[in-house]
């Protein structure tokens, strides 16, 4: 493969991997089939067979707002069995993966590698046998925080709220989680948490740890994004940073603006709920990711090559070793130009070799960096079993 020059055959040779979706809300809320039409979707069985995407792992993401930040265990659960659902549904087509290995022998049987992770550490509800429950039954990371700081980890998302109780990065029992997950062999994911909570995390891991779906703050001002400083903490520890596809992210004028419009944006959120309540229903996630859908598409999608220019940063301070994929499809209210479904991602690796890169080095980008992170932490769970 390190001889090939065309795109288009290094990425369909290539074994893909995304680190993060929210299609499992789809799945409970809509009663939807990944192998039916996308509907609005980013991502589903034929976007993805077109996009020569191999492997995804679904986000099991549980808002707290509205079923309580202590009271997320069922919610994660019923996210749980709808993905397991979809791999009884269709067993010609998908797999179940807990391994490396299995991803790799997913691939050589033509099926599509269905991977969990669980976004948010307060779907744990501060319970290491919760957590060791969602390892068994298949869950291969976990984002320490979502956008809320939990009882024992901080979170970027709420980090200057005076009115939020904060840690200074990890409790005690945050870092016996950090450790528990290492013990057990699951990814610990630091996208999502505060700065101090990150050099915690690396400070208490003896594994590589991941960024499921992050991108570079040098570029774009988000706190969801990594200081090149982070960055090459992230090679140090010889983990791996996916890319995040949100234009919140990846554009700084476009993150303006959406910071513009979120005093009109969540006005509408409010008189949303207000209404499913007087219903007496929760607000289903499509509906809510609807309305964000429709402000962002005033805004226009952010330019293709704020997408590449990340991938590009993380890459020049991180090292080629050490990047990867994690769209946040089905999670983000619009993808940036060029990318309406996990079908395009082909373009991502055509504009990366425009810039020079090898295929060997698309090679380890799109897949290869996130096996190795992957077989080393659960390696070293063999060892201290």
């Amino acid at each position: 493969m390190t001889g090939m020059t065309d795109p288009a055959q290094v990425h369909s040779s290539a074994l893909v991997v995304d680190t993060h979706a929210d299609t499992p809300q789809r799945f409970v809320d809509e009663h939807w089939n990944f192998t039916d039409p996308l509907d609005g979707g980013m991502l589903n069985y034929d976007s993805a067979k077109k996009g020569n995407l191999d492997a995804q792992f679904f986000s099991i993401w549980v808002d707290p707002n509205q079923y309580g930040a202590n009271a997320s265990a069922r919610r994660t659960l019923e996210l749980i069995d709808g993905t397991l659902e979809q791999v009884l549904k269709a067993p010609d087509k998908l797999q179940l993966c807990t391994t490396a290995d299995q991803i790799i022998e997913a691939h050589s049987r033509g099926k599509f590698a269905v991977l969990m992770g669980i976004e948010g550490g307060h779907s744990i509800e501060d319970s290491l046998g919760l957590l060791r429950d969602y390892y068994r039954l298949g869950v291969r990371y976990m984002t320490l925080t979502w956008s809320n700081t939990n009882n024992w980890a901080d979170s970027s998302g709420d980090i200057d709220d005076a009115t939020i109780k904060h840690h200074d990065g990890l409790t005690p029992f945050g870092k016996q989680v950090v450790q528990e997950m290492n013990r057990l062999g699951m990814l610990v994911d630091i996208s999502h948490v505060s700065d101090k909570t990150f050099w915690d995390t690396i400070a208490t891991t003896r594994t590589p740890i991941i960024a499921s779906h992050s991108s570079a703050r040098a570029l774009t001002q988000a706190g969801r994004n990594m200081t090149d400083e982070m960055l090459a903490a992230m090679k140090k520890n010889n983990g791996v940073v996916m890319v995040n596809f949100f234009p919140a992210f990846i554009d700084e004028q476009w993150r303006l603006a959406w910071n513009a419009q979120k005093p009109e944006r969540q006005k509408a959120q409010d008189a949303m709920e207000v209404d499913y309540k007087a219903k007496g229903l929760p607000v289903p996630y499509n509906a809510s990711n609807k309305t964000d859908r429709e402000f962002a598409v005033k805004i226009g999608r952010a330019p293709f090559n704020s997408l590449i220019d990340h991938f590009d940063h993380v890459i020049k301070i991180a090292g080629i070793d050490h990047v990867g994929i994690g769209t946040d499809f089905d999670g983000i209210p619009v993808p940036p130009e060029g990318i309406d479904s996990a079908a395009d991602l082909p373009k991502v690796t055509a504009a990366l070799m425009a810039r020079g890169y090898t295929a060997e080095d698309m090679r380890k980008l799109l897949g290869g960096n996130l096996l190795r992170v992957f077989r080393d932490v659960q390696a070293a769970a063999d060892k201290s079993k």
